[in-house]
């Protein structure tokens, strides 16, 4: 049985189609926790009709809380965070298991920039900037993986629970997570996906808000070569 954890802002258009691919495309036990901030949201008329957990944010408005709440509220072995807007392909999930498994991983990320990995659709500036990011990070700070910024990753409780998170931002606290698990030398591994950009609602990632506070963990990532 894995969790697998949908942080959502209105996402009323979008969470009936996201919950009937994952039943349709994920092949091992799980159960979904979908995260979200108020009681007036839209994605919880729909959700409720739903096989799903709704889980309110414990820590106040915004998708890091969110995630931050979701991923405490696991009781399995392995959670992934994914969203509610059909940009991740829930099959890849039976792979981030299968790798998690093989491999004994406590992170698997889903990668758009490793062989086999695409983006289609999005800003271009952001997905530019990303994989630079992604890429110099596994080929200048050693990181095992091609794309430390997707937030589509599978992650093992038992890592999750040694970690205190210091992300103060949004979606940073993925490059936050596995910065800190290559710091410590936990097993990160990848698989390859395919983002599309989100087809219905309105996308809440905030370059400019959250830039700062991805480079503070971009660069603790080469602090561990510098120290040695």
């Amino acid at each position: 049985m894995i969790t697998i954890v949908i942080p959502v802002y209105n996402e009323g258009d979008n969470i009936k189609t996201a919950v009937e691919r994952i039943e349709k495309e994920v092949k091992v036990p799980f159960k979904i926790n979908i995260v979200y901030d108020f009681e007036e949201d839209t994605t919880l008329v729909p959700a409720r009709e739903l096989n799903v957990n709704l889980v309110k944010n414990k820590y106040g408005s915004g998708v890091l809380n969110a995630i931050k709440t979701g991923l405490e509220s696991v009781d399995t072995e392995f959670v992934v965070v994914t969203m509610a807007d059909l940009s991740d392909p829930p099959g890849v999930i039976n792979d981030m298991v299968n790798s998690a498994e093989k491999y004994n991983s406590d992170i698997v990320c889903g990668s758009r920039y490793m062989s086999g990995g695409k983006q289609i659709g999005g800003p271009l500036i952001k997905g530019f900037m990303s994989r630079c990011a992604g890429l110099s990070l596994h080929y200048l700070a050693g990181l095992p993986v091609h794309d430390a910024t997707n937030s589509f990753k599978l992650y093992r409780k038992s890592f999750l629970d040694t970690v205190e998170i210091e992300s103060t931002g949004g979606f940073e606290l993925g490059v936050e997570l596995v910065v800190k698990a290559f710091k410590n030398s936990h097993k990160i591994t990848e698989v390859p996906t395919t983002w599309h950009d989100r087809t219905a609602g309105k996308s809440n990632f905030k370059l400019i808000e959250w830039l700062p506070k991805y480079l503070k963990w971009y660069f603790e990532a080469f602090k561990r070569n510098n120290d040695k």
